[in-house]
């Protein structure tokens, strides 16, 4: 047994004074997450974007995003990040997950997932949506969690694009 496997596992929801804590965990993931899939200056442009401080809290104030951390050990290990969508309010979208790599592999991802989904229903969510590169490897670990492709969308971010699937969960 791996000394992983008595590690206690903890979440929480983040708030402001976490900001420096994500900020890690995004310098940590991001790079590794796309190096394969997306440019170097496509991943450097996006994560100027998303990961300053002044924009990680305009998504979690003027934006709604709720924020969770993944503590092993008391020591961050990963965060996910979700809001309901404005127009189907019955529907919620993770838009961010993202675990340590040395800590990848070890059902981290499944703890926040689940997480995620279980503060969806609380709040009245019937299904859980999420944009994912078409490249991405982690498209299978979405469908060994029970989302499947629900269609295909290109966002503009920049001069760049994000050619995504939407992929999708009812939450029973």
């Amino acid at each position: 047994m791996s000394a992983f496997a008595s590690a206690a596992i903890a979440i929480r929801p983040a708030d402001l004074a976490d900001i420096p804590t994500i900020i890690q965990l995004a310098e940590a993931t991001w790079e590794p997450t796309y190096r394969f899939i997306i440019s170097k200056e496509q991943i450097d442009y996006m994560y100027r974007v998303i990961y300053t401080p002044a924009s990680l809290q305009r998504q979690m104030t003027d934006d709604q995003h709720t924020f969770l951390l993944l503590l092993t050990d008391d020591q961050p290990a990963g965060f996910a990040s979700f809001s309901r969508l404005p127009v189907e309010h019955n529907v919620f979208k993770l838009h961010k997950i993202y675990v340590l790599p040395s800590h990848q592999g070890q059902g981290l991802g499944q703890h926040l997932v689940a997480a995620v989904e279980a503060a969806a229903r609380t709040a009245g969510g019937q299904a859980l949506e999420l944009n994912v590169n078409r490249h991405n490897p982690a498209l299978a670990f979405y469908e060994h969690q029970g989302f499947t492709r629900n269609r295909e969308e290109d966002i503009p971010i920049g001069p760049f694009w994000m050619n995504d699937y939407i992929m999708r969960k009812e939450l029973h």
